[in-house]
């Protein structure tokens, strides 16, 4: 399977992105996640992940974000949720691997079940949309700890899981089992992106 590089990527956000302003936010975003994993991918006991899979997954997981934009320039917050699935569908289109996809649907939170979209009635169809691979599962948690809100914001380990426990303990769980696996990032290093250093 070839695996786009970061130019290729940087492309494809370009190209979809309605706003100059929108393509900041969202592939900033996606370079600050990548530059997360590739710290705690520098672990011993991970380096049989596939760095090029974790680091494209990273930069295309949030490309969905773009099909939220209305013609105003604002940002559906109300269907944020599927933003993931908006992503799948556009990288489908491109012809790129389901393997490239399943990092836009499957990084939500800690992960989505169908139980959650039937018991909070989500706009997605009804299914499990969970990561699986340890690619998949290293994306979804570098994720955590970047926020595109305005202004964008960095969280620790401890204020994502008080920010996630208000879906569950379960989900409390399911964040804890990431950091054993994964181990915690250092974010008062200075987070290289885009050529720039962007300090948490």
């Amino acid at each position: 399977m070839r695996i786009p590089g970061p130019e290729e990527i940087r492309a494809l956000h370009e190209k979809h992105a309605p706003t100059a302003e929108a393509f900041a936010l969202v592939h900033t975003h996606c370079e600050i996640v990548w530059s997360i994993a590739e710290q705690l991918l520098s672990a011993p006991h991970l380096a049989h992940l596939d760095a090029d899979l974790v680091r494209a997954g990273c930069l295309l997981h949030d490309i969905g974000v773009y099909r939220l934009y209305g013609h105003d320039g604002r940002l559906d917050h109300a269907n944020y949720i599927r933003h993931g699935l908006l992503g799948q569908e556009i990288l489908e289109e491109e012809g790129l691997p389901e393997v490239l996809c399943r990092f836009c649907s499957h990084h939500t939170g800690v992960g989505l079940t169908r139980h959650d979209i039937t018991s909070q009635n989500l706009p997605l169809p009804p299914g499990d949309y969970l990561a699986v691979t340890a690619e998949e599962r290293l994306v979804m948690y570098a994720d955590k700890f970047h926020s595109k809100s305005r202004p964008s914001a960095f969280l620790s380990p401890d204020e994502y899981a008080a920010h996630v426990r208000r879906f569950g303990e379960d989900k409390v769980t399911a964040f804890r089992a990431l950091r054993t696996e994964f181990g915690d990032p250092d974010l008062d290093r200075p987070v290289p992106c885009g050529g720039v250093s962007v300090h948490p």
